[in-house]
């Protein structure tokens, strides 16, 4: 059997290390988190009404477990807002907003209607850009 020995090569532990960075890089949390956001809240328009609807809303149809795996999914967004410094108070808001979001749609099939107005995700971007825009600007994106 031949001896083989493993060699690390340098550049891969720096390709890491970037990958390590970005996680905490606040464009790419603003990124992420707009990412999120749009899955949650503004997947698809319904026709007619013109109002956008996301996951969140779906998920709400499912009993229980529909509520619990988009209040995970809304505490990402937190989570990730903890990576770019947001202070408690930011933090313990938006908790604030998923718990009651969660709380909401709770009730089967009829939280879904709460959900389609009150947007906890939508309302948690809107913090963490502004912490962005204030901390961060020079993460901030002009949309045309």
């Amino acid at each position: 059997m031949a001896n083989r020995t493993t060699r690390i090569d340098p550049a891969m532990i720096d390709r890491l290390a970037d990958m390590a960075y970005l996680d905490r890089n606040p464009a790419a949390v603003r990124k992420r988190v707009e990412g999120m956001e749009h899955l949650l809240e503004r997947l698809f328009v319904i026709p007619g009404i013109n109002r956008p609807v996301g996951l969140d809303v779906i998920l709400d149809l499912i009993p229980v477990v529909g509520g619990t795996v988009g209040a995970a999914l809304g505490a990402w967004m937190a989570w990730e807002a903890r990576n770019v410094g947001m202070s408690k108070f930011q933090m313990t808001r938006m908790m604030g907003n998923v718990g009651l979001d969660f709380l909401l749609g709770l009730i089967p099939f009829v939280g879904a209607v709460p959900d389609f107005f009150f947007r906890s995700n939508t309302r948690n971007l809107r913090i963490i850009r502004k912490h962005l825009d204030k901390h961060h600007p020079s993460t901030v994106v002009i949309e045309q």
